[in-house]
């Protein structure tokens, strides 16, 4: 009994994989009908599943498809051809051979299903004496069959007499002629239980926890031998944590690949044309942000197609050809996924959206006539929000776009839509890689630490002196800096916690992004950058807004992971009036600028320098002890190497060198390796137009220039990188 449900199950998942490949194949079959690789294709599908539920004793499956297999082999033998009822007909097939493979799940029988209307229409089909007439660009809606009594069907061959084709084994289901390279592709692949995959990620965590509790204890001794295991330690639990995540992680095309049946069927239902492009098909997600953005994706294609793309007709009178696009494309950039679903539809009409949502009482007539039309687009996203005139089966009952950006965000995303009228809607998600292991920041507030995702990390402030006393302003009860120009709103951690205020000398504000908008985190104490094991909360604790989850730091000791969205709405910064202006004067298109972003630096003596922004992966601190030599050149030892140093007091000598107990270090990451540039302060982030300014003459130096009254030599990074590198073996 154990092996027949071993069998079973083996049954069920090779046959759902085999539906989701017939959606795509019939979809593409009706673009391309006389393309004998996919018919193909699509014929062995069926007679494998044919095959095996007669061996397993489903009857009226295996009748069913063989009922569909007759029509299929009369296309591949090219005695019919594809047309769009055919193709219905056959997607039709598809939609009841799941169904009964869901109850047999569900009961472990076939269920009691009706389908003579289905058998009939493939009958029909099978039995047309004139060859159909391919029609792939111009779907029509199918004439729904009548339920006319169907005769006993015959038997089906059995694999022995079969003579149209050999049965396809589990192994090689769905491939070409060209069977000899996909049997390797077939041995080099194992399934493997999702359920085994998530305990190897939480023993990964636990031994990432047991790493990092070890690398803080090797810290505090100097002990050469136990400090050289626990490097070895470190870099094999890296390796396998970067292994076991490579195991979980899935292209998005797993998720995409239903959308051309979708989008054909609606596309149908709502008698338009519409085709999906896909770019970025191979980029990889962990499982479980895939399964959370599957239902928000699939609700935006669906939109896309019912509200965005127009009919045939209307596109032909705005000279738009009359299929319609819908581009799906993702890719990485900075740590995180982004996903965009375009469209070249007729666009949101802003004016029409702020009416919607007045006459709803969403927002008030005088906020709207406030509104910006890229924030009115935004209210799409308010919860009971809709412009469809009446309630269908597709849209129409205002719940839909609230629910894709709640879940969005639930993962640490985030959404946004941009459009223009007759040109189309774009819609982007930005969602983070996985949520098992993550960077982040450590902050302290009242002596309990916090921990900060990475991926919603900007910069940090650190305001000094008189800075700290009058740096820091108010605008309307909210407290605000004034950051390179542009105000910054600022929310209290301990205020927010309800925890005791404490007053020092210095302000600490971590720069932090929620819903598009930047905001400052006023935190006590700053820590380090850790690798932190994500544990979700207990059930007593999911409710509150401003934490997402727990972690186990080095030491033992639980810090709480901070929601920075739940944040920004908590200390209310990011969502009214108060900074309306602001956005939008941050939203107004980019004028064509010369200038570029320094990271401002004081070298020894206080002379003044200036590295180019973009140059700039990290600012490091190291104990003046740990300073070494090698070839010659300053060095430190950095994440498990050699961090060549140069000394800009030795290189440009104005003054004596950095003293004290700390170096303060710009690190520089490029291909040829990392450099680090010595300085005695970090002063602040500037923008300077660099280009107009006269070269300098000095070897290492790019310019001279004027910032806040004071000359400033911007430094030739490529060029110091390059001295730096040539004697010191990385």
């Amino acid at each position: 009994m154990a092996e027949m449900d071993e069998v079973l199950r083996e049954f069920l998942v090779e046959s759902y994989e085999n539906m989701d490949r017939l959606d795509r194949d019939l979809v593409a079959l009706e673009e391309r009908p006389t393309d004998r690789e996919i018919l193909g294709s699509i014929f062995r599908t069926i007679h494998t599943i044919k095959g095996t539920c007669g061996f397993l004793g489903f009857a009226r499956l295996e009748k069913v498809t063989h009922v569909g297999e007759n029509l299929l082999a009369r296309l591949r033998d090219g005695t019919l051809t594809v047309d769009a009822p055919i193709t219905t007909a056959l997607l039709a097939l598809v939609d009841a051979v799941r169904a009964m493979l869901k109850h047999i799940e569900a009961h472990g029988n076939e269920g009691v299903r009706d389908d003579a209307a289905l058998v009939a229409e493939l009958v029909r089909l099978n039995d047309a004496s004139t060859p159909s007439v391919a029609t792939p660009s111009a779907p029509s809606t199918p004439v729904a069959p009548k339920p006319t009594p169907v005769a006993e069907l015959p038997a089906p061959p059995t694999p022995t007499t079969e003579a149209t084709a050999p049965v396809a084994t589990p192994a090689v289901h769905g491939a070409s002629a060209k069977s000899g390279d996909d049997s390797k592709v077939s041995d080099s692949n194992v399934r493997v239980d999702v359920g085994l995959l998530d305990k190897l990620m939480n023993l990964v965590g636990e031994l990432v926890l047991a790493r990092n509790q070890i690398l803080q204890h090797a810290t505090a001794t100097r002990d050469g031998g136990f400090a050289a295991t626990t490097q070895r330690l470190n870099l094999i639990t890296t390796e396998l944590q970067e292994g076991v995540m490579k195991t979980r992680m899935q292209p998005i095309g797993n998720v995409w690949n239903k959308f051309p049946r979708v989008v054909r069927d609606l596309a149908v239902l709502c008698g338009k044309q519409v085709r999906v492009e896909m770019e970025g098909k191979e980029t990889e997600l962990d499982r479980t942000i895939i399964e959370a953005i599957k239902d928000p994706l699939t609700h935006i294609v669906r939109n896309s197609v019912d509200h965005g793309i127009e009919t045939a007709e209307e596109r032909r009178r705005k000279g738009k050809p009359q299929e319609g696009r819908i581009l799906l494309r993702a890719y990485h950039e900075g740590g995180q996924v982004n996903i965009e679903i375009a469209d070249d539809g007729g666009g949101v009409r802003a004016e029409r959206v702020k009416a919607k949502a007045v006459e709803k009482g969403l927002i008030t007539s005088e906020a709207a006539a406030r509104m910006s039309d890229r924030e009115a687009v935004t209210l799409i996203f308010l919860p009971g929000f809709s412009t469809a005139e009446k309630v269908t089966n597709v849209s129409g009952r205002g719940v839909g776009m609230d629910v894709v950006k709640t879940n969005i965000e639930k993962i640490g995303g985030a959404v946004d839509v941009t459009s223009r009228p007759d040109a189309g809607t774009t819609i982007r998600i930005k969602i983070p890689l996985t949520l098992a292991i993550i960077p982040a920041l450590l902050v302290g507030c009242d002596g309990e630490r916090f921990a900060i995702p990475q991926a919603s990390l900007l910069e940090l402030v650190r305001l000094d002196g008189d800075a700290a006393t009058w740096g820091i302003e108010s605008i309307r009860g909210t407290p605000v800096y004034r950051l390179r120009g542009n105000l910054l709103p600022l929310v209290r951690l301990n205020t927010v916690l309800g925890l005791p205020e404490r007053r020092g000398d210095a302000v600490n504000i971590v720069v932090l992004q929620a819903d598009g908008r930047p905001f400052g985190l006023v935190v006590d104490a700053i820590s380090d950058t850790e690798e932190i094991v994500v544990k979700p909360l207990g059930k007593l604790l999911k409710g509150l807004p401003c934490y997402a989850g727990a972690a186990i730091m080095g030491d033992g000791r639980v810090a709480l992971i901070l929601d920075v969205l739940g944040l920004a709405r908590a200390g209310r910064v990011g969502g009214d009036s108060r900074d309306r202006a602001a956005r939008q004067e941050r939203e107004k298109p980019a004028k064509a600028s010369t200038t570029t972003s320094l990271l401002l630096v004081a070298a020894a003596g206080g002379r003044r320098m200036a590295v180019p922004l973009d140059l700039v992966a990290r600012l490091e601190e190291f104990p003046r002890h740990a300073l070494e030599s090698a070839a010659g050149r300053p060095v430190v030892q950095y994440r498990d190497g050699l961090l060549p140093l140069v000394d800009l007091a030795e290189r440009f000598p104005s003054a004596a060198p950095q003293a004290g107990g700390t170096l303060r270090v710009v690190v520089h990451h490029g291909p040829e390796g990392a450099v680090g540039f010595i300085v005695e302060q970090i002063l602040d982030i500037v923008d300077v137009d660099v280009a107009s300014a006269k070269p300098a003459k000095v070897p290492g130096l790019r310019a001279s220039v004027v910032v806040l009254g004071r000359v400033t030599d911007v430094l030739d990074v490529p060029a110091l990188v390059q001295g730096a590198l040539e004697t010191v073996e990385i």
